[in-house]
This record gives structure tokens, C-alpha cells and sequence, in this order.
């Protein structure tokens, strides 16, 4: 009898593998992703000392529905505005095993026209 895994198990497991290679430095930080039911959060992350640079959520801009597309979009914009204000200009995109697709496709498509490179 075979069981089947749960979204977030394969979900979790393409993430540890990403995050084997996908390492994120000072001039180069990791851009993290999380997507949940009613929320989306972006962080830039320096792996080598362990510390969140900067960070923006759909809570923290206080939007009315943080579940869709455009509030995906002005969290992209308002990270890489975060990131541009520190002299940030190249991340390394961290999906975090989501699919390139809609809400974390708009949020990295809005990151890169607000300035940001990866």
C-alpha cells in the first residue's frame, strides 16, 4: 500500500535540496519566500552570518487581502526598495520549493522591476 506525501512535505523536501546549493552572502543575499493561505513574506537573508537583512509581508504593509497577485507584487516592490535603500542590488532567488507561479512569480517579477537583479 502506498501512502501519498501532503503538498507541503514535497514541498519542504524540494526546499532542502535548493538549500543545499542556494547559499546567500553579505553582497549577495538569499531572497526568501513564503506563501501561505492568506499571506506572502519575502526576506533577504545573509547565510554566512545568519542574519535577516530586510523583510516585508503582506501583514506588515497591512493589506486588505494579502492572498492575491497584486499583494504579491507590492511585497516584491517593497522589499527591493528595503534592499536598494541598503546598497543591495544582486540576490539570489529562493523560491523555497514553491512552483514559478503566480503569487511568487508576481513577487519577483515586481522585485527585479523595482531594482533588484538575480
Amino acid at each position: 500500500m502506498v501512502t501519498k506525501q501532503s503538498k507541503n512535505v514535497s514541498r519542504v523536501r524540494r526546499h532542502a535540496r535548493v538549500r543545499a546549493k542556494v547559499s546567500g552572502t553579505a553582497e549577495a543575499p538569499r531572497l526568501c519566500v513564503y506563501r501561505s493561505n492568506k499571506n506572502i513574506e519575502a526576506q533577504l537573508i545573509d547565510d554566512v552570518k545568519g542574519v535577516t537583512l530586510a523583510a516585508s509581508s503582506s501583514m506588515s504593509l497591512k493589506l486588505e487581502n494579502g492572498s492575491n497577485i497584486e499583494a504579491a507584487a507590492k511585497v516584491g516592490k517593497d522589499i527591493a526598495e528595503k534592499a536598494v535603500a541598503k546598497k543591495i542590488k544582486k540576490v539570489v532567488f529562493d523560491r523555497s520549493g514553491y512552483i514559478y507561479h503566480g503569487r511568487v512569480k508576481a513577487l519577483a517579477e515586481a522585485a527585479r522591476e523595482a531594482g533588484l537583479e538575480f
